[in-house]
């Protein structure tokens, strides 16, 4: 693929990793390093898989939870005496991530009260909210990679080691989307990557997603935390704002 996403809202390495502890329901004062570092590099596997702009800083927090992982796997007499003075090799990694999470509220409110609605990721109301609560959830970008990290598992293995000679272009996949979008309110995510014959098409359609999010031409949300994702065109884009009495 020869596509590159180029995402202004593309979220980094804390951010991936306060939704891991968030979607695993994992305490932030003791993180399993093993099992977020595991889950930590499974996305970077499937980024670079799409060949999505990663910046360093995602390498760089990799090699820091390998590191801290090392570590805490080490016994006590293999470690530095600096190393050993240090109560728990994932303070500072702790430490961080709380003072980036009081930020990100912080910056969340202030959005609520300016009401702008800029965001591409928008909350809004919706008819198909969660029914115990009157609320749906904003899908990250890291909700949409997780959501196509399940459909790649389930897709047969024929379809990775089958070679196409058509290449499927992510511009086609645009139109795809946009046409289904314009007869129908709105759309499942996992739908459309039903009955796909190739490796190339199951990419080509995520990174359409991707391209429709960055123009502002849909919406993305979940009903319920962490739930199925939805998918709806932007109307506040193609309506015109209505004049002020």
């Amino acid at each position: 693929m020869t596509y590159k996403v180029k995402l202004d809202v593309f979220e980094g390495p804390l951010d991936l990793l306060l939704y891991l502890i968030k979607r695993e329901e994992i305490n932030i004062y003791d993180i399993p390093v093993a099992k977020i570092t595991e889950q930590y590099l499974e996305y970077l596997e499937l980024m670079e898989m799409l060949d999505l702009n990663i910046a360093g800083e995602f390498l760089l927090m990799a090699a820091t939870l390998m590191h801290i992982k090392s570590r805490m796997l080490l016994p006590p007499e293999e470690l530095t005496l600096e190393e050993q003075e240090e109560a728990d090799p994932r303070a500072e990694l702790v430490k961080r991530l709380l003072e980036y999470k009081k930020f990100k509220e912080a910056a969340g409110e202030l959005a609520k009260r300016e009401s702008t609605e800029r965001s591409i990721f928008t909350r809004k109301a919706s008819d198909e909210a969660d029914p115990a609560t009157g609320q749906y959830f904003e899908a990250s970008l890291f909700d949409l990679i997780s959501a196509f990290s399940k459909i790649l598992k389930k897709l047969p293995k024929e379809v990775f080691l089958e070679i196409i000679k058509d290449e499927v272009t992510v511009e086609e996949k645009i139109h795809e989307i946009f046409h289904k979008l314009v007869n129908e309110q709105a759309l499942y995510f996992s739908s459309l990557f039903k009955d796909f014959s190739s490796k190339i098409e199951v990419i080509a359609t995520f990174l359409a997603v991707l391209e429709l999010i960055r123009l502002k031409e849909i919406l993305i949300m979940q009903v319920g935390l962490f739930g199925e994702i939805q998918i709806k065109r932007n109307i506040k884009k193609i309506e015109p704002t209505a004049s002020r009495r």
